[in-house]
C-alpha cells in the first residue's frame, strides 16, 4: 500500500489545501493529512479543532485520514510506513523553503520521497494568513475556505467575537 502524508499547519484549512489533498487521493492508496503542532506558533485553532476541520472537509474521501502530531516529520513517517510526503506550492518563493525541507527529511528517512503538487491558479495567492487577514475585518472569506466549515471558521477569526 503506497501511504502519502500530507503535512501542514492547516491553521485554517483552505481551499487551496483541499485541492491539493484532493489530488493526493487519486495518486496514493492511503493520504495521512497530519497537523504538525509547534508550540512556538502562534494559531488560532487548536490541533483537535484543526484535525475535525479538516476531517469535515475529507469526509467524503475514502482513502484520507486526518491526524496531528507534535515532533520530526520523518519519524512520523516510519512510525505510519509512509513512503512519500505531499506538498503543495503556490509559486517559486515556496519551492526553496520546500526543497530544503525535502532535503531535510530525505536525509532523516531515506525511505520517503516528496512530490510537489502545483497549486491550482486559482488558489496560488491562496494562504492560511490570507484568509485570517481577510477574516479578521470582517472580509468575506466564502471562496477561500470550505462551505461545510465557513462558519465555523468565521466564528473564531472576525474580530469582536
Amino acid at each position: 500500500m503506497r501511504i502519502a502524508v500530507c503535512p501542514g499547519s492547516f491553521d485554517p484549512v483552505t481551499l487551496g489545501h483541499t485541492d491539493i489533498i484532493t489530488r493526493a487521493a487519486k495518486l496514493f492508496d492511503r493520504v495521512i493529512v497530519l497537523v504538525s503542532v509547534n508550540s512556538q506558533k502562534n494559531t488560532s485553532f487548536t490541533p483537535d479543532e484543526r484535525v475535525e476541520l479538516i476531517k469535515e472537509v475529507t469526509k467524503d474521501l475514502d482513502n484520507v485520514v486526518v491526524d496531528s502530531h507534535n515532533g520530526l516529520l520523518a519519524d512520523y513517517l516510519k512510525k505510519t510506513g509512509a513512503c512519500a510526503i505531499v506538498k503543495g506550492l503556490r509559486a517559486v518563493s515556496d519551492f526553496e523553503y520546500e526543497f530544503q525541507q525535502a532535503l531535510a527529511n530525505k536525509k532523516l528517512y531515506t525511505q520517503a520521497e516528496t512530490v510537489f503538487l502545483v497549486t491550482s491558479s486559482e488558489n496560488m495567492y491562496l494562504s492560511s494568513s490570507v484568509v485570517k487577514e481577510i477574516a479578521s475585518y470582517g472580509g468575506d472569506i466564502r471562496d477561500f475556505v470550505p462551505e461545510a466549515i465557513l462558519g465555523k471558521i468565521k466564528n473564531r477569526l472576525i474580530k469582536g467575537i
